[in-house]
């Protein structure tokens, strides 16, 4: 059987027998979402398209995106549950590290927005893949693909993001419910729908651990597990991440993408980013181990820089600097010192995923291993 064909009820037969229960409650269908933007019919649902509906916020310029909308359709699986089967946050709770529980090597992707610092707990993403929330007065979708290892955050507007049921390169697709707009979400531009071809406005979620997000923003809140939904929150259905086992471990994939390359181990953690005109890969072990990281696009020169405190790093366009290491996750850009994160040049929007994701929506891909 082509891998195309498999869904996520066949996870199981790739990670073992101990999955069976959780992935279980992943592929139940709850009813107590809202019904904007698909039909009435809560068992069987279809995504409505309303090109009047509110819309999430669109980004000024579309991204460089490596296929075709068409090509991207076409490839497009269901993953088993239906269009919200697994079910979004729509009213998260949440709160204060001091009253979290959470062990310190747990991974967390945390968000800073408009003065507030949010942390979202990833065994808890993995059971509904998408958060619609609000930071101060601006209504934001968090998002997390446990298949494709990327974490990242969109401007939704006055509608909310749902999840299709659907994917493409083991990604997330996902849907806006005032428009009807199918999302891939690492490619974060519309493949069918009102705005086919347009694409979202991001901001950058860091994936970390609980211990480095908690010592870097003391003040930061975080996701509960209170939400309305019942899960078996803390057994994740595809394996675990401290250390990495089963799916996250081994380097088989459920489905096909649409391109692969020998290049790495599929499931190797880079950290990428894309521009209008091209996209670039960086090995995050090496990156976090050489402070920066160079490389070249058709389009551009560009730097990585670690940021050693939350295990990340941050990509900007070079414009022909020199950028070098001055310790303790500083920088010299010819002869400023700054932070990783804030280098006097053009940051370009980054995030971690799995190499093979990023070479399966971007072939071209400049990879720095």
């Amino acid at each position: 059987m082509d891998s195309r064909q498999l869904n996520r009820r066949r996870l199981l037969g790739a990670v073992g027998a101990t999955a069976t229960a959780a992935l279980a409650g992943c592929l139940q269908f709850t009813d107590n979402i809202p019904l904007v933007g698909r039909t009435d019919d809560a068992n069987d649902g279809e995504i409505v398209e309303d090109p009047d509906g509110p819309k999430p916020v669109l980004a000024d310029e579309s991204l460089y995106v490596g296929h075709s909308a068409e090509t991207l359709r076409s490839a497009a699986t269901g993953g088993g549950p239906g269009v919200d089967g697994i079910p979004s946050i729509d009213d998260p709770s949440f709160e204060s590290a001091d009253e979290s529980d959470l062990d310190d090597d747990h991974p967390v992707f945390g968000v800073v927005r408009n003065g507030v610092a949010k942390a979202y707990p990833q065994y808890v993403l993995v059971w509904h893949e998408i958060v619609n929330d609000t930071f101060g007065d601006e209504p934001v979708a968090v998002t997390y693909c446990p298949l494709t290892g990327t974490a990242q955050g969109f401007g939704r507007g006055e509608t909310t993001f749902g999840v299709s049921g659907d994917l493409v390169n083991s990604n997330l697709i996902m849907y806006d419910r005032g428009t009807g707009t199918r999302w891939p979400q690492i490619a974060a531009t519309g493949t069918q729908g009102p705005f086919e071809g347009e694409s979202l406005t991001e901001f950058r979620v860091i994936w970390t651990t609980w211990d480095n997000w908690r010592e870097a923003h003391p003040d930061t809140d975080v996701l509960t597990s209170d939400t309305g939904y019942q899960r078996r929150y803390g057994n994740d259905p595809y394996g675990e991440y401290a250390p990495p086992s089963d799916y996250y471990a081994d380097d088989r994939l459920i489905f096909e993408p649409l391109e692969t390359t020998d290049d790495e181990h599929p499931k190797e953690v880079v950290i990428g980013a894309r521009t209008t005109d091209g996209a670039i890969a960086f090995n995050k072990e090496r990156l976090l181990d050489e402070s920066v990281l160079q490389g070249e696009t058709d389009e551009a020169a560009f730097v990585a820089v670690a940021d050693p405190d939350l295990e990340t790093g941050y990509v900007y366009r070079q414009n022909g600097a020199s950028v070098d290491p001055a310790g303790d996750g500083q920088y010299t850009v010819d002869g400023e010192t700054a932070s990783a994160d804030e280098l006097p040049l053009d940051r370009v929007l980054a995030f971690d995923g799995m190499h093979f994701a990023w070479h399966a929506f971007y072939p071209g891909l400049t990879y720095v291993d």
